[in-house]
């Protein structure tokens, strides 16, 4: 009788043992998902933008002139003209990348007068002088910038560069007027076709927008100093070489340019998802 009794004692305890348990297990807390530290991306991608150009420069020289320095300029400056540049680059991690473009400035109609103030050579001397032509550039560039982080998809973010600028001159036409003791003459010069190299640089800012997971749209500002532009010789009409025939200089060209971009990384980022959870 007493080793039944002890049997059915220590069935008991067993049973309540795992009743025990089970009600442990079913109350446990689930583990926490931790999701793995976040890892900078990197890799190569391709770029491309069009925009528009609105260019100055700070003055225009005539060296061959020596009565160049005693004029004073007006209305000197150019229309806006179309750009677009194709590019290779590489993003180091999420907030430093870098990429060398080729870029195509289209023409763009230069204007502007010169004119010396009665008195400056004379009482009853004074002259005009009414230039015309256009301008384009090739430019090829180095350029870093700095994402500044990202909020709903949308990257801010400021560059520069540094590189080069070959600014062509073509059809530069000078349309004089002058008055002598009161007699009216008028002059036509026209100027050789010509192009230069100079050292440029630029600073970018803008707005990047992801679409996909592999293309960014670009919503940017540059800030282009170009160096200067020289054109050939200048002719008067009947093809003669006058005094200036080292050409004219614009000086200084300067644009703020304003562009729209798409930038397509050749390699996806990566994406995290939490680990699937089964139960039962």
């Amino acid at each position: 009788m007493r080793s039944v009794k002890s049997v059915i004692a220590a069935g008991a305890v067993s049973f309540l043992s795992q009743a025990a348990f089970a009600a442990d297990l079913a109350i446990a807390p689930s583990p926490m998902y931790a999701p793995p530290p976040v890892e900078e991306f990197g890799g190569w991608y391709l770029r491309g933008d069009i925009g528009m150009t609105n260019q100055h420069l700070k003055q225009l020289d005539n060296p061959g002139d020596p009565n160049a320095a005693h004029f004073a300029s007006t209305g000197m400056g150019f229309d806006s003209g179309a750009l677009f540049d194709l590019g290779v680059g590489y993003q180091f991690n999420n907030w430093f990348r870098a990429d060398v473009i080729g870029q195509w400035r289209g023409r763009s109609n230069f204007h502007g007068s010169q004119f010396a103030p009665v008195g400056v050579f004379g009482a009853n001397f004074t002259e005009a002088n009414n230039y015309s032509g256009s301008k384009s550039e090739a430019v090829v560039m180095a350029n870093a910038y700095f994402d500044l982080g990202t909020w709903w998809y949308v990257t801010p973010y400021v560059g520069a560069g540094i590189g080069g600028s070959y600014n062509r001159i073509s059809g530069f036409r000078d349309d004089g007027v002058i008055i002598n003791g009161g007699v009216l003459s008028n002059s036509v010069t026209y100027a050789g076709d010509a192009g230069k190299w100079n050292f440029a640089w630029a600073l970018h800012a803008g707005l990047g927008y992801r679409v996909t997971p592999n293309v960014t749209l670009e919503l940017g500002y540059s800030y282009m100093n170009l160096g200067d532009a020289v054109t050939g010789p200048t002719n008067s009409f009947d093809g003669v070489t006058v005094v200036n025939g080292s050409g004219f200089v614009m000086k200084d060209i300067t644009s703020h340019d304003l562009k729209l971009g798409v930038r397509w990384d050749l390699e996806t980022p990566p994406v995290y998802a939490p680990p699937i959870i089964r139960k039962g």
